[in-house]
């Protein structure tokens, strides 16, 4: 089995290409620790994260992430905490394993995806490191290419719970 396929058909273009830059692209920058790979993806002058902290309660959720750079240096510091972090198992693989983004919502230059991380990955210490969260992603077409506008990320998943 292909660990790192792309669920969507070329033929399905927008989303076959939202799923490559938000989850292949994405998984290849983090573990490379490289964020050039990815800053190209982002609508930089209008970008905004919230944090929802794991949180069901949305009032708990906080515009952590108000400017692009804001971002950058937490998704920079974490890829070099996960890069520092040791696995028992291929990292990349368990990344796409744990990674599901199959929804993702288009109406014309507007689409919302739902990235949920569902799973553990192997430690040596035999305590495996528990992945269960999502982000929801809210994407524009600018100039025919897909960027990412801003998210509402690390919410519980399910988001219930």
């Amino acid at each position: 089995m292909q660990f790192d396929k792309n669920p969507f058909p070329e033929g399905d273009a927008d989303r076959h290409y939202l799923w490559e830059m938000l989850v292949r692209r994405d998984i290849d920058a983090f573990l490379s620790q490289d964020w050039s790979m990815v800053e190209h993806d982002f609508i930089a002058e209008s970008f905004f994260g919230m944090h929802a902290h794991f949180l069901a309660d949305a009032d708990a959720w906080r515009l952590q992430f108000p400017r692009l750079e804001v971002y950058r240096d937490e998704w920079l510091r974490q890829a070099k905490d996960s890069a520092a972090s040791h696995f028992s198992e291929p990292l990349r693989e368990a990344m796409f394993r744990v990674t599901n983004m199959r929804d993702i919502d288009i109406d014309g230059d507007r689409a919302v995806l739902h990235k949920k991380f569902n799973g553990t990955i192997a430690r040596p210490d035999g305590e495996p490191a528990r992945l269960k969260w999502q982000t929801l992603y809210f994407c524009r077409k600018v100039d025919g290419v897909w960027k990412i506008a801003g998210f509402v990320g690390y919410m519980p998943h399910p988001l219930g719970a």
